[in-house]
């Protein structure tokens, strides 16, 4: 049987966004329909009110025509009002439509940012891993703008033509029946062919687009570890690098514009051909009779309307596909099914002990390549457990499992008796604290990133857990104290420094469950010793887990698991695990400097 593909799931959490393009786009616009209604009514006034202009001429030229003598004013007064209410008809229609768009025109870009980050906000670690930030932020802002720009398309541009077509061939057909079966046949055939030719570019333009952000995000990454290009004196690599992909986007760019140039030469051609072959057909009609002076004015002067505004709908065409291709783009790339969402009425986790055991757990971030197989273990209330072994031996996944940035294939990992697949993420995360080993922070300021372990602490409890973490003391002699910013990433302080922030954010958390990943490791010694004796008084009865790379911060632990290749081969006490003389005990031998090798010697 064929192998069938898996459900596409959401985050119940996250805006129910349709992964098709035009059911993404009229989704984004389905709050603002009352003033996309209002647009179309006044941008059909304003086609209207233009395109009947060579109609009052044509009154004008009539009533000259047959003027005998007296008042000109005064013999052609309805014509005149006509053709001036026609224009003031037309500004005032233009410039409210001019007035709604400055109106909607933000808030629907704002609306379509902000469901497109909370949509991404439900995305897994391993969606984040696969895509640049910066290309990802790229994607949201132009698709954004791409359902503004398609949006005014619609409205401003093909649908007053639509309008004036119709108008025009209305018109033409009631001075001359075969004078507008020619325009009308040259508009259907010009319209027909000019999507056609817009459809053939739609590919380029997506491949151009995806191209740019591409590039965009490349741009980010080089300009995010510009120091590291220094430190190896790889500017100029870095340089040679991006040109390549920057040539990529020329060639993508030239692929796109040529096709655009050759789609011009067909639209200024027809033009040329409606044009000579109105005013051709118009005087024949005229010569013999059939049509008179103001006849002859007004299809000409429709004509004229009718090339200008068929010229623009080509390039408009083009555009339009274009900001369809971002769209399909942003929405391929952000619009993908949730990997890891919360089931149905899912339960809030109630930590009341602390207590952790894994299940019969089989994972693998490939199905077929297992890192754990039929793993079982406990962890109980306020234990505080070490996990050592070499690189890949299995402690990372172990904790991103209990942190659910992963799923198991089978198995269950309960807390206090609660299977973590059946509450919700962010009652999980809000019990669980991580002090990672290379922390992050926000480009705020150093009170704003500590009180983002408790948004409601007041600046008395950021500053208690400052001094926990050893970050109040060079907290202070910064210029602007706690309001200093910290750059992006953090880049304006030392890793200690980050290290110690990231600590005192998770002090102030105060979770049930802390997660250290060698959360001192930046850290001078005497500097540790003092935290570590901090981590100790604020860790009292917490559950703790430890992932370990220098064997001295775990062996005080009250457990000790020992990982290899997935599996967990010794459990037990630092004093009882090196009489065992296993594992351990080599892992203990083995260590250079109070860490751990890469890998076991042979």
């Amino acid at each position: 049987m064929p192998k069938k593909n898996p459900p596409f799931q959401q985050a119940s959490d996250a805006p129910p966004l349709p992964t098709g393009t035009v059911k993404f786009i009229l989704h984004c616009l389905a709050g603002f329909r009352g003033w996309l209604i209002l647009m179309v009514i006044l941008e059909t006034g304003q086609a209207a009110g233009s395109i009947l202009v060579p109609y009052a001429i044509k009154a004008i030229m009539d009533g000259v025509a047959h003027m005998s003598g007296g008042a000109v004013l005064d013999s052609l007064r309805g014509p005149l009002l006509l053709l001036a209410g026609l224009n003031v008809a037309e500004i005032l229609f233009s410039r409210a439509s001019g007035a709604v768009l400055i109106t909607v025109g933000p808030r629907l870009r704002q609306s379509t940012t902000k469901a497109l980050y909370a949509y991404l906000q439900y995305h897994a670690p391993r969606y984040f891993g696969s895509h640049f930030a910066g290309a990802l932020a790229h994607r949201i802002s132009e698709t954004a703008m791409s359902v503004n720009h398609t949006t005014w398309s619609v409205l401003c541009d093909f649908w007053p033509i639509l309008v004036t077509f119709t108008v025009s061939i209305a018109l033409l057909l009631n001075v001359h029946q075969g004078l507008g079966l020619l325009v009308a046949g040259w508009v259907l055939a010009y319209v027909s062919l000019s999507y056609w030719l817009a459809t053939r570019c739609q590919p380029y333009a997506k491949s151009y687009a995806a191209m740019r952000s591409l590039v965009n995000g490349k741009i980010v990454d080089a300009v995010t570890n510009i120091l590291n290009a220094k430190l190896f004196a790889r500017l100029h690599f870095e340089r040679k690098y991006l040109d390549g992909f920057l040539e990529t986007e020329v060639r993508a760019a030239r692929r796109t514009f040529w096709y655009m140039e050759r789609v011009r030469w067909f639209q200024f051609t027809a033009a040329a051909m409606l044009k000579v072959g109105t005013v051709y057909y118009a005087l024949t009609l005229w010569g013999t009779g059939l049509i008179g002076v103001g006849d002859f004015t007004m299809s000409v002067g429709l004509a004229l309307l009718i090339i200008n505004d068929a010229r623009n709908l080509t390039r408009r065409f083009l555009e339009f596909f274009e900001y369809v291709g971002n769209v399909s783009n942003g929405v391929e790339t952000i619009v993908q099914a949730h990997e890891i969402v919360d089931v149905p009425n899912a339960l809030p986790l109630k930590i009341s002990q602390g207590r952790i055991e894994f299940r019969n757990v089989c994972f693998g971030y490939e199905p077929n390549q297992p890192v754990f197989d039929d793993l079982n273990v406990v962890i109980e209330p306020g234990q505080r457990v070490g996990l050592v072994g070499f690189s890949g031996s299995g402690k990372s996944t172990f904790v991103s499992l209990m942190l659910r940035n992963y799923q198991p294939q089978s198995g269950q990992i309960l807390i206090d008796g609660m299977d973590i697949q059946k509450v919700s993420q962010d009652s999980l995360h809000e019990q669980v604290s991580l002090i990672p080993q290379d922390p992050s922070l926000f480009h705020r300021s150093l009170k704003e990133n500590i009180g983002y372990g408790r948004l409601e602490a007041d600046d008395e409890a950021i500053e208690a857990a400052a001094r926990m973490a050893h970050a109040d003391e060079f907290i202070r002699v910064m210029p602007e104290g706690y309001d200093s910013l910290v750059g992006e990433r953090g880049v304006k302080l030392s890793g200690g420094q980050r290290q110690r922030i990231a600590i005192a954010r998770v002090m102030l958390k105060d979770a049930p469950i802390l997660i250290l990943d060698e959360a001192t490791s930046s850290l001078d010694s005497v500097t540790e010793k003092t935290i570590q004796e901090n981590l100790d008084r604020v860790m009292g009865r917490k559950t703790v887990i430890a992932i370990a790379h220098r064997m001295s911060t775990i062996a005080h632990l009250d457990r000790i698991l020992v990982f290899d290749q997935g599996r967990i081969v010794e459990d037990g006490g630092h004093d009882r695990l090196l009489a065992q003389q296993g594992v351990y005990y080599r892992l203990w031998s083995m260590q250079a400097g109070g860490f751990l090798p890469e890998q076991a010697e042979m």
